[in-house]
């Protein structure tokens, strides 16, 4: 099936968690009832946005959080990308994005790479490492339709890691994320044109809706862009779905068109994991 449906849910993320997981379970179902294969989730869907939070917030792996989403998957047959939740793991915490197959099963999970320290000046400090933990791997899922690479946030901001993912196979990339105001107007659609273009990749960024009755106001403004650099959907800051269709095709029209992957010069430069 080379032509598919995806619903991105901008979801607003409120300081109660069992508030978060009816609104995420009513926002999959309605997507699901669109037709909808694929359903992503933002960024910290089940938690606000800052590190007070996390930890009072945080579930090993199965939990509430995850339990659900395994069983959504299943009785609406979607493939289900859980956005990402705050993961206790041993000692540790991490930004953790889980994925679901049709039948509920694990399909991969990424637990994001970099973390978001920052100091703008007259803009926003936030020091993620002060209370998360860095993942390591990349992530790549088999979903029915094609491979999905999954990462989060920040580390769209770092062009090797979607290139891995890209040479492991992906043809749609996904990205739970909570650009601020900041960061969002300036850099967040272009970081996902240029990402979009530079792999040849349906490049998918969902944020949550912005809420400022919370620390951290999200930017919002969900995307999807195709593998031309061109959006093809948008949000505002406001909660709400989008749905576009992916057509596996044009990517395979624009590599072969424009063949920049093919054209790599590996003889002078490579990319490794390590």
């Amino acid at each position: 099936m080379s032509v598919f449906k995806i619903a991105v849910c901008q979801m607003l993320i409120e300081e109660e968690k069992d508030r978060n997981l009816k609104r995420a379970e009513t926002m999959i179902r309605e997507s699901a009832a669109a037709g909808s294969q694929w359903v992503v989730l933002p960024e910290m869907f089940n938690c606000p946005y800052d590190n007070k939070y996390f930890p009072d917030f945080a579930e090993e792996f199965p939990g509430p959080t995850t339990k659900m989403l395994s069983s959504l998957a299943k009785e609406l047959s979607i493939f289900l990308i859980g956005g990402s939740i705050p993961e206790r793991y041993e000692d540790k915490i991490y930004n953790t994005s889980f994925i679901f197959d049709f039948q509920g099963n694990l399909a991969g999970k990424h637990r994001k790479m970099h973390l978001f320290d920052i100091d703008v000046a007259g803009g926003i400090r936030f020091q993620e490492s002060e209370i998360l933990s860095a993942g390591e791997g990349v992530t790549v899922a088999n979903a029915p339709q094609c491979p999905v690479g999954v990462s989060i946030c920040y580390d769209m901001r770092f062009p090797e890691l979607v290139r891995l993912m890209t040479l492991e196979g992906a043809k749609v990339i996904v990205i739970p994320a909570a650009f601020n105001m900041t960061t969002g107007p300036a850099h967040w659609e272009l970081l996902a044109r240029t990402r979009a273009l530079d792999n040849q990749v349906y490049f998918i960024a969902a944020s949550p809706a912005r809420n400022l009755n919370t620390s951290y106001h999200a930017y919002g403004h969900s995307i999807v862009v195709n593998p031309w650099g061109t959006v093809i959907a948008q949000a505002d800051e406001k909660e709400g779905i989008l749905y576009v269709e992916i057509d596996l095709e044009l990517v395979e029209k624009v590599r072969r068109e424009l063949p920049l992957l093919a054209h790599r010069r590996k003889d002078v430069y490579a990319l490794c994991k390590k």
